[in-house]
């Protein structure tokens, strides 16, 4: 298989991955939601570490941990997915998908902002009209749940931010993941060892809920080892359009299968994000085109 339509696979599996795990989450409701980020953290390190030490680059990681300017960006970096995770975790747990899905079709709009607040970059006149439009169908959202969507803009801001602190961390994608888990390891070790007092606790109460708990690891290793992947394969254009694969997979499990509510207001305001969405892809594909000529 050609590495181009390879990567296209990848990324498909990535994000098919992403939108689907929403009903996995929902599998480990017999634990609270910083349990599950606790557990994901712990079994997810020692699949990483597994993978380095396959692919000998364990000295990455050992030379990143021992400089304090590494360690500062990717706890930090750390931290900032770890938050998102919980909140992500948290709305799927208490019937939030959908404006879950909300936040991470807004999060490529938040990427071009803080870009140009922080990096200097400069946009087209269609995607400053994407960004405009995004806006409007949060403000839609507004009136038709009758708050400001907080849970869908915290999403995108924390992931957003995420990819800012990512561009300050020195070390490569895996490694760098690696050491943001190792440093966030201790903290959830604590928080499972101080808030369980017996093993269900932590772990559930029969063998099938331990693999579930154990399977947290998988659930978050396996999709970004895809968008790893991906992402050295194909274009970054290409990788921004598939990733709206997983948000509206997210959209429709929480309609249709966990049947959230769904007002033709907020349809209307979701009908705005897409079409904010289109207009992205667009001209993302049409600025490719022209770089190509």
């Amino acid at each position: 298989m050609n590495s181009p339509r390879s990567g296209v696979l990848a990324a498909i599996a990535a994000f098919f991955l992403w939108g689907v795990l929403p009903m996995f989450w929902k599998l480990l409701h017999f634990l609270p939601p910083i349990s599950i980020v606790a557990q994901r953290t712990l079994w997810s390190l020692v699949i990483l570490l597994l993978i380095l030490r396959l692919r000998r680059e364990t000295s990455s990681l050992g030379a990143g941990l021992r400089s304090p300017r590494a360690v500062f960006w990717h706890l930090l970096s750390g931290l900032m997915l770890s938050s998102n995770w919980l909140l992500y975790i948290w709305a799927t747990l208490n019937n939030h998908i959908i404006e879950g899905a909300l936040g991470y079709y807004l999060n490529p709009f938040f990427n071009m902002l803080f870009g140009a607040l922080w990096f200097g970059e400069r946009h087209s006149r269609g995607q400053l009209a994407a960004i405009a439009i995004a806006f409007c169908g949060v403000l839609l959202q507004v009136q038709a749940i009758g708050r400001f969507p907080w849970i869908a803009v915290t999403l995108a801001v924390t992931f957003s931010l995420y990819a800012v602190i990512r561009k300050r961390t020195p070390l490569g994608s895996l490694a760098g993941l690696t050491a943001e888990t190792v440093l966030l390891a201790p903290l959830a070790l604590g928080w499972l060892v101080l808030h369980s007092t017996t093993p269900a606790d932590a772990f559930g109460t029969s063998p099938s809920q331990f693999l579930l708990v154990a399977a947290t690891g998988v659930a978050t290793a396996a999709p970004l080892l895809c968008f790893g992947y991906a992402a050295r394969k194909i274009s970054l254009t290409t990788l921004g359009i598939l990733q709206f694969i997983g948000p509206t997979i997210q959209f429709l499990i929480g309609w249709l299968l966990y049947q959230e509510e769904m007002s033709t207001l907020r349809l209307v305001s979701f009908g705005l994000i897409w079409a904010a969405v289109s207009i992205y892809a667009w001209d993302s594909m049409r600025g490719r085109k022209t770089r190509s000529v």
